[in-house]
This record gives structure tokens, C-alpha cells and sequence, in this order.
């Protein structure tokens, strides 16, 4: 994994060819490091068994995206920016957990090849967030991730050559995605270089942009409806993609998750574009429409684009926009959020017992995407949700601690916790970001963009004492 961040830490200066790249010697000195660990740990473990319990695996996934994340910080820090330490490591946070909150001011004059690591850094961490998801927490049993164990892979019939075929198609529908964007984005009137940033941080629904005013830079609304596809794509599970390439016609829209997806994400546009005609003079029913349609889906599938202050449009949008950071998009996606299949189960939670009120002795059963349901991932399911309103109020509490104000703490904590990106008020909204908090605010929500990112309970698996124990 090191040996392959030092490669991808070569592009900026490589893609710029130099020209456009202040920061080269920064980038190849951060590169030399992290390839010199690499090496070193190869070495270190070269002929020594690679039998991967779970203990281990536990252990592996959360150390590798803390790791990652401090390492991913050295080309800001040593750049000729001026970047502090706590403000590198934050940048390089957000962009890994595809978080997208961000410290860094003037982007629009800010050197190109830091903006284009923000970028690449999104992109590698929304493909590792997609592995991460269908390879590992299904089988470590996290968060009621089990559902999905044998639902991502089922389509073949030989273990090794199933998960070889799965990674191959995960990755080859995610550049697919990659590169239609960037160059539908060209097309419609971006810079290459902003095609390319913005193709790299959509389908990782990161939403890192070029520019302080986000997608509102570019004044386009068939470039905000392409970002409003592009997010959506994201936001989907891959691994139903890659089953549709290989033949399984339709698995995508009969998946449960996927239709309520949509479903919510067309009444909620619907709801939100009827209270801004209502309570605005002249409003423009077609621009209108797409403005509403994108700012609900860049905050439905946590990517964090802006094209106008949301927080403005009343109380209402306030409202939604804030519980709509809880949701998230689909399991096998590259959105963060609680996702959509932990809201459908509690409803066949909260059916079951209202049938068991009304019919006591029946016998009921729980069915997901045509599967049973078993007790222990729906334990699992309660027990995330309670580690993660837990972690929201002790987050929220840590930085009311530090002087913010209500709104910001209780947004700053549940858009670090969900990976969303701008949060709510004239701090850290759309129209502000992150730079002004103390750095020890920043330190806390980079523990929560972290947390957020690997599910919690993975964390709380490795930092218990039992795991220690045996």
C-alpha cells in the first residue's frame, strides 16, 4: 500500500509535466519516504506466512487508512504553501475518506498540483472505501455488513477466481465511470484541468473542487446535472455493476436499496422544489429545479458540492439538509452516511414488533433482496447505530468544549461522522469552511472522519481491551 501511494504521489507533478508543478520536490520527497517504508516492510515480512485472520484483518484495515491519512499529508506540509502540520493532516484526511470538508483558502490561486492530490487522493480513497466494503467488513462482520457477504460475489462459483474476476470489474467499472465523467465535464465547457479534478472527486462523491465557490464556479446547469449523474453513479453499489457486465440483467433495479434510494432522492427533490416556489418571489421553475436536484443529491450521497448557499433557502431546507447528512447512499457505494439499507432494516425491525403486538403467536420472517435476515445482523445493525449516536454526541460535546457555537458543533460532528464535507452555519456551510476552527477542533473531527469512514465499530473492535487479550 505504501509502495503504491508513493506511485500515485508522483502524478501531480508528472500530469503537470513539470510545468505547472511549484511543489515537484515536495512531492518527490514525500514519494521517496513513503516508498522507502514501503520497501523496508517488504523486506521485513518477505517469506513469513500472510494468513490473514480476522484478528489481523481488524487490525489492517484500521491502521492502514490512519497511516495512510498521516502519510498522505506530506506533500501539503512540505510544500511552499505554508501549510501547518494539523491543517496538512486534516486536508489529507478529508480527501481520503472522501470527506471533502476542507482548511485550505484561495483555492481558485492555489498551486495546481496540490489541487490535483486533493483530487487523486479522493479517488483513492473511494476505490479503497468500495474494496473496503465488499471484501472485508462483510466477512468481519461489522455493522450488520454481512448482508452482503455472498450478495457482492454470488455470480460465479469458485472462491479465488470469483474474488479475482470481482476486484478486476470493481476497478474496471470504477475508471470507466472515472473517465466518462472527466471527459463529459471537458466537453461542457471545463478546463481540462477542472474536468479532471472534478471527474476524479465525483464519482468518489468526495467533492473537492478547484474553486472556493465549488460548482458554482462554472455557472452551468448541464454541468450541475451531469454532477448530479455522476454523484448518483457513485453512490450506487459497484459490485451490482459489475454483476450487470457479466450478464445478470436488471440486478441493479431490483435491488432494494437502490430503488429506495432513487425513490427518496425524487420526493425529496420534489418536497424541497415545492417549498422554494412557495416561498420565493419569481421563483425560475427550471433553473430551480436543477439547483434543488443537485444540492439535495450532493447532500444525499455526502459528496459536499455546492452551487449556491442551500442554508439560505429557509428553515425547512436547514432542516432536511442537516437529517439528510444521517442517510448516505447505497452499501458498496463510495458514499459515506449511515446507508440506506440500515434504514430498511429498522423498518422491518419496527414492522415485526407492530406485528407481533397485534399477532402474537404468528410467525414472522425478515426477507432483504429476497434473503433472510438473521438475528445477529440485525444486533449488529442496533449496535452501530448506537455507537454511532454516541460517538455524534461525545464528537458534538468536544467541540462545544472549544467555544462553537451549537449549530456548528452538532454539524461539524455529523458531517465528520457521515463524510459529508461542508456542514451547516456561517462557519462551516457551504459558503464557509473549516480553516477558522481551533486546532484541536480539527484534530477531533479528523478522529471522526476516520471513525465515520470505517464504520465505527471497527475502531471500537481494535481500541477494546478483550481484542488485546488472547
Amino acid at each position: 500500500m505504501f509502495v503504491l501511494l508513493s506511485i500515485f504521489m508522483t502524478l501531480p507533478p508528472l500530469l503537470l509535466l513539470g510545468a505547472e508543478s511549484p511543489n515537484a520536490v515536495a512531492f518527490a520527497e514525500s514519494a521517496g519516504i513513503i516508498f522507502g517504508l514501503g520497501m523496508l516492510g517488504i523486506l521485513i515480512a518477505y517469506g513469513k506466512p500472510r494468513d490473514l485472520k480476522p484478528r489481523y484483518m481488524f487490525v489492517l484495515t484500521v491502521s492502514s487508512w490512519l497511516v495512510m491519512a498521516l502519510l498522505s499529508a506530506l506533500p501539503f506540509y512540505l510544500s511552499d504553501a505554508g501549510i501547518s502540520v494539523t491543517d496538512a493532516v486534516f486536508e489529507a484526511t478529508s480527501g481520503i475518506t472522501t470527506t471533502g470538508a476542507t482548511v485550505l483558502t484561495g483555492l481558485d490561486q492555489l498551486d495546481q498540483d496540490l489541487l490535483l492530490w486533493r483530487s487523486i487522493l479522493q479517488w483513492i480513497g473511494g476505490i479503497g472505501i468500495i474494496g473496503m466494503f465488499v471484501a472485508v467488513l462483510p466477512f468481519l462482520r461489522v455493522g450488520g455488513m454481512r448482508l452482503f457477504a455472498t450478495e457482492s460475489s454470488e455470480w460465479t462459483d469458485k472462491a479465488l477466481p470469483r474474488m479475482k474476476t470481482l476486484s478486476r470489474g470493481l476497478l474496471l467499472v470504477y475508471c470507466v465511470f472515472t473517465m466518462i465523467a472527466v471527459f463529459t465535464y471537458w466537453i461542457s465547457g471545463m478546463t481540462l484541468f477542472d474536468a479532471f479534478n472534478h471527474g476524479l472527486t465525483s464519482i468518489a462523491t468526495g467533492g473537492y473542487s478547484t474553486s472556493d465557490l465549488s460548482m458554482g464556479k462554472f455557472e452551468s446547469e448541464l454541468i450541475l446535472l451531469e454532477a448530479t449523474l455522476f454523484m448518483i453513479l457513485g453512490s450506487l453499489p459497484f459490485f451490482l455493476f459489475v454483476r450487470e457486465m457479466h450478464g445478470q440483467r436488471g440486478v441493479l433495479w431490483r435491488d432494494q436499496q437502490v430503488r429506495l434510494f432513487l425513490t427518496l432522492l425524487l420526493l425529496l427533490t420534489l418536497g424541497m422544489l415545492l417549498y422554494r416556489a412557495i416561498i420565493t418571489d419569481g421563483f425560475d421553475i427550471v433553473s430551480g429545479s436543477i439547483t434543488t436536484l443537485f444540492n439535495v443529491t450532493s447532500i444525499l450521497t455526502t459528496t459536499g458540492y455546492a452551487s449556491e448557499d442551500y442554508s439560505a433557502w429557509g428553515s425547512l431546507a436547514f432542516s432536511m439538509f442537516f437529517f439528510l447528512m444521517f442517510v448516505g447512499g447505497c452499501s458498496g457505494s463510495t458514499s459515506g452516511g449511515m446507508k440506506i439499507f440500515r434504514f430498511q432494516l429498522s423498518l422491518i425491525v419496527l414492522r415485526e414488533q407492530l406485528m407481533r403486538l397485534l399477532h402474537p403467536r404468528a410467525v414472522l420472517t425478515r426477507n432483504f433482496n429476497g434473503r433472510a435476515v438473521s438475528d445477529e445482523i440485525i444486533a449488529s445493525m442496533i449496535a452501530y447505530t448506537f455507537i454511532f449516536l454516541l460517538c455524534f454526541l461525545g464528537l458534538t460535546l468536544v467541540l462545544a468544549a472549544m467555544n462553537l457555537d451549537f449549530v456548528t458543533s452538532l454539524s461539524g460532528a455529523l458531517s465528520a461522522l457521515t463524510n459529508v464535507g461542508p456542514a451547516l452555519g456561517d462557519i462551516i456551510g457551504p459558503a464557509g469552511n473549516f480553516a477558522t476552527l481551533p486546532e484541536q477542533a480539527k484534530w477531533a473531527l479528523c478522529v471522526g472522519m476516520l471513525l465515520g469512514r470505517l464504520e465505527i465499530l471497527s475502531v471500537v473492535v481494535v481500541l477494546s481491551p478483550g481484542f488485546w487479550r488472547s
